[in-house]
């Protein structure tokens, strides 16, 4: 969640850059699921992107829905820009482009995920039909140039695009036009977290191809099924990828550390004012030698900001974030929390899933991560096909939601939110194999059928 955070100590040393990660461990019982998701606002007249400003702009939406929830909103230099729920609920903020995304509060099944962003999308709605403001469930924006796309008043938005071009050629594609659903999860010991995150860096292919959603660039078909993962493959190698050192000897809450010393920074901010530092390392403004703070030392707020500044395949911040997904429409969105909590809170699975991918090499993890955006299930590793391993991974995290055994009021437990991967898997297609051929056939060449096949 991009709400920045506020803890002005100065750091002493890398001891309490570890400690601050130490104290994500929980105990098993109190385990939560949080979900997020974007979605990318659009006119429902002329499907054109939403401004921020004016009267049906999506600063207007923003008030609408403060008044609305009642929550706090996130103000930036006399902007809104976000809400959150002080209760400890969720949180709304906005990407680059004006994507709409819904940090969910920490729940405790997915059931309570599902009941969450059916509220969400209720009050979504209630607030942006009048404004005629929909919403769509793609991973990347289907018809429009990045030159089309408003830019959203957040000053850290403003240094990451100036940048972006210095470091990768999609960086920009990457904050403007695209769309995620990811879900983040706890871990109860050091090597919990090292077991979960070496599993879910393997696996992660298999929510890419799952979810895969993003076939559309300006109006054609751009040769990928998730083109949002293609660009990720070239946004900023320094800070996203298949992380190979995970699954080496020694990994730990250290080892992270020590990572995201070296990752470039892209800002630091003081009160309301984002100083640009793009470029240079945490580790030198660790040491006094950041040339824009001369001998200034960073706070606890820093690094936390920092922290979200750094894109892997899975994060760590004081929980594991999933980030391999695609945007999706609303029916399927809470299979991407079921599909991993059923393969990483229940030892059992973890411990099937560990089987399943130890044996894989970096080179073939990579190799992997580098086929999905175009192959989808055909994608191979080793021998297998991806569509094989995705089909083993989903009787893995439905065995794990079983177990779990959390019902609803109608008896059923979570693995019923696995359904809609479950019909993918026996059509033997990516959601983004079935829009093509809707492309090709009853829509006639057109993207224009998404705006209501795939809104909100």
């Amino acid at each position: 969640m991009a709400r920045d955070q506020i803890d002005m100590t100065p750091l002493q040393s890398r001891d309490e850059l570890v400690t601050w990660f130490e104290a994500g461990i929980k105990p098993p019982s109190e385990f939560r699921i949080g979900t997020e998701h974007e979605k990318t606002p659009f006119t429902l007249e002329g499907r054109q992107p939403v401004p921020y400003e004016g009267a049906r702009g999506i600063g207007a939406l923003l008030e609408g829905m403060q008044l609305l929830l009642g929550w706090e909103p996130i103000m930036e230099r006399g902007n809104i820009i976000g809400l959150y729920d002080v209760t400890g609920g969720g949180a709304i903020s906005l990407e680059p482009g004006g994507q709409f995304e819904l940090s969910g509060a920490p729940v405790e099944t997915v059931h309570q995920t599902q009941s969450e962003l059916m509220a969400h999308l209720a009050q979504v709605r209630e607030i942006a039909t009048p404004l005629g403001i929909g919403f769509l469930g793609l991973g990347m924006t289907p018809s429009w140039s990045r030159s089309q796309i408003p830019v959203m008043p957040k000053g850290r938005y403003k240094i990451m695009t100036n940048y972006m071009p210095k470091v990768g050629q999609y960086g920009i594609d990457m904050m403007y036009r695209t769309c995620t659903v990811q879900t983040n999860l706890d871990f109860s010991s050091e090597a919990d977290m090292v077991k979960k995150l070496r599993v879910s860096l393997a696996l992660q292919p298999v929510a890419t191809a799952l979810f895969a959603n993003s076939p559309f660039t300006e109006g054609k078909p751009n040769g990928y099924l998730s083109f949002r993962s293609e660009i990720w493959r070239d946004t900023d190698n320094a800070r996203s990828g298949m992380l190979p050192w995970v699954f080496e000897d020694g990994m730990g809450f250290e080892r992270w550390v020590d990572y995201a010393l070296d990752v470039p920074m892209y800002f630091v901010k003081r009160g309301d004012t984002y100083i640009d530092v793009a470029g240079s390392s945490f580790r030198a403004f660790f040491e006094g030698r950041n040339n824009s703070l001369p001998g200034e030392r960073p706070t606890l707020s820093d690094w936390a900001n920092h922290l979200s500044t750094i894109f892997p395949e899975v994060r760590l911040k004081r929980y594991l974030e999933m980030r391999g997904a695609d945007g999706v429409p609303w029916d399927r969105l809470p299979a991407l929390p079921a599909f991993w909590v059923g393969l990483l809170y229940d030892n059992q699975s973890l411990d099937a899933a560990w089987d399943l991918v130890s044996h894989w090499t970096a080179q073939e993890r990579q190799a992997l991560r580098d086929d999905v955006p175009r192959f989808g299930f055909k994608a191979r590793i080793k021998d297998r096909y991806l569509f094989e391993i995705a089909r083993e991974c989903l009787k893995l995290s439905h065995a794990g939601l079983r177990r779990r055994n959390h019902v609803d009021h109608s008896g059923r437990d979570e693995s019923r939110y696995l359904e809609p991967l479950e019909r993918i898997l026996d059509s033997g297609r990516t959601p983004a194999e079935e829009m093509l051929d809707k492309f090709n056939g009853p829509w006639g060449g057109s993207v224009e059928p998404v705006y209501q096949e795939y809104a909100f």
